[in-house]
């Protein structure tokens, strides 16, 4: 049975370590995963030597992370398909919740579905992959427009009047900044009946490598099908499912 290299494991420790400071110290190394200084200077050394570290400029004992890094990196995003990693573990929290299950993208001030998958109920949402619909009337529209900087709100909310689809949707600029303060705050956002007055969805955020909001995924039910432990139920689902897909996508 193959075995782990001890040495290849306290390599990769190392370049771990700078996921959270861009600059470190041999000492700062040592301390840090309390390592024999002989042990930590040998690995140092073999990561410089391939450069996967590189030693700051005037200060022969502070590293930093390397270009192969940035290569590799840029390799593994070149190869993820948002479409095909959505549609996994979409599939699964619909298993899980047995309800209808999105993973949409913000273009402009719409939302574009990119992934459906459907509840076994007999009665669903009608929706499907391409429906483009009013960020601002949906769950997963109100999460990405939450993930925008005052800036990228702005420029949205300068597109023109926020166009209701039921008596429900906001169509206040004001009042929509209000609520995605809220939503900003609470990780979650909801669309009751704001989209369609038969229907409830609670949606989450998609991140990728560096942190930002690249998608939002939802699951959605018709009204009658809520109960009262439906929300907490399910906004723990959405949640887990969209922490889950921005695993998948790089995040940490």
């Amino acid at each position: 049975m193959a075995r782990v290299v001890p040495a290849v494991i306290r390599a990769l420790d190392i370049l771990e370590l700078f996921l959270e400071r861009p600059e470190l110290s041999a000492r700062e190394v040592i301390e840090r995963l309390d390592l024999p200084r002989t042990t930590v200077h040998e690995l140092l050394v073999t990561l410089v030597e391939r450069a996967y570290l590189i030693v700051v400029p005037g200060q022969p004992v502070r590293y930093r992370l390397g270009m192969p890094l940035f290569q590799l990196g840029s390799a593994f995003a070149g190869r993820l398909d948002l479409v095909r990693e959505a549609q996994i573990v979409a599939r699964d929290l619909a298993a899980a919740c047995d309800e209808a299950v999105h993973v949409a993208v913000l273009d402009g001030a719409d939302v574009i579905y990119l992934v459906k998958v459907d509840s076994t109920h007999p009665v669903r949402m009608v929706s499907a992959v391409g429906r483009r619909l009013p960020a601002h009337c949906t769950a997963v529209g109100k999460v990405l427009l939450a993930g925008l900087d005052r800036s990228g709100l702005d420029a949205v909310l300068a597109k023109g009047p926020l166009v209701g689809m039921t008596p429900a949707s906001i169509t206040e600029p004001d009042r929509l900044r209000a609520h995605l303060e809220r939503v900003r705050a609470e990780g979650v956002a909801d669309d009751v009946g704001e989209s369609d007055t038969a229907m409830r969805c609670v949606g989450a955020a998609v991140r990728d490598h560096s942190g930002a909001v690249i998608a939002a995924m939802s699951v959605s039910a018709p009204m009658i099908r809520w109960t009262p432990q439906s929300p907490q139920e399910w906004t723990g689902l959405v949640r887990e499912g969209a922490a889950v897909l921005s695993r998948r996508l790089g995040h940490r």
